[in-house]
């Protein structure tokens, strides 16, 4: 993993990630030049350009690196604001990526925030995996050919916005759940126990065993409500569903190596939160 948290003062990737986010979400002031006269994709070229220019200036790797991806992430983010408020069959799009943006986003800044050891350039979750980036892919590809060929299909209001209420709900439990695990927290299932490792119980904890998980399952396919999306919706579904099930097997074990019988009765009273997953199966 990239690592650049050992080398700077605590909270600084957290502030150079927060003010290059919203130094890429400035985007929102571009119609305020396309409207002095600056062509659109004329001026979205230079602001591209001076925004690049000006990371180099200001940073060095590693902490380029970073601005560099917060900064990107705050382009989708307000590029998403404007779609979202235009008058296009597009316009739900710009949901999308709101929400797509502001997740990986997050990600890094409450590692950032609530567990800096752990922190590293693969926190903002961008290179997750080649399956997650193929069904991103696959999302976008089915939204433009069904957005070009069945357009009426992409403007159910009311199904969009079901959707993004999954998704704001997704989101502030996996957030709520990263606060509350705090230095617990990690990206990646852990094998062996740390000096600081506790077992949680408490907050979102004692209501679903893996609330990361379950506000990571709703999100993926909410996005997915929110694009009316119906084969990738149903095909999220089934493949987020498989990927938490063994996820919580690999980590319950693991669990139960570090803590024993203090898991196996907290496993007895609290359930995973993830419909018709029951976690790893104990043999008495």
């Amino acid at each position: 993993m990239a690592g650049c948290a050992a080398r700077a003062p605590p909270g600084s990737e957290a502030r150079l990630s927060l003010a290059t986010f919203l130094l890429g979400a400035s985007v929102l002031a571009l119609p305020l030049l396309t409207r002095a006269g600056l062509q659109g994709r004329t001026g979205l070229a230079l602001y591209v350009a001076g925004l690049n220019a000006l990371l180099l200036l200001l940073y060095r790797p590693p902490r380029y690196q970073i601005a560099i991806r917060a900064c990107f992430l705050g382009f989708v983010f307000g590029c998403g604001v404007l779609l979202s408020f235009s008058q296009s069959s597009w316009n739900h799009f710009g949901w999308y990526m709101c929400s797509l943006s502001l997740f990986h986003y997050s990600e890094y800044l409450v590692t950032a925030v609530n567990n800096p050891k752990s922190l590293s350039l693969d926190s903002f979750l961008l290179n997750h995996s080649v399956e997650y980036t193929v069904a991103a892919l696959s999302s976008w590809i089915e939204f433009t050919l069904e957005n070009i060929f069945w357009p009426e299909l992409k403007q159910i209001t009311w199904l969009s916005a079901t959707g993004l209420l999954m998704v704001v709900f997704g989101e502030c439990l996996r957030k709520a759940a990263m606060f509350t695990a705090g230095s617990n927290f990690n990206h990646v299932v852990q094998n062996e126990k740390s000096e600081t490792h506790t077992l949680v119980t408490s907050g979102v904890y004692a209501w679903f065993r893996h609330p990361s998980y379950v506000g990571w399952f709703y999100w993926s396919i909410g996005t997915q409500v929110v694009l009316c999306n119906p084969i990738c919706g149903v095909s999220y579904a089934l493949t987020v569903w498989r990927f938490f099930r063994d996820r919580t097997e690999e980590e319950e074990v693991s669990l139960i190596h570090f803590f024993g019988d203090e898991y196996l009765e907290y496993k007895k009273r609290v359930p995973t939160g993830l419909p018709f997953i029951k976690g790893v199966k104990v043999e008495l």
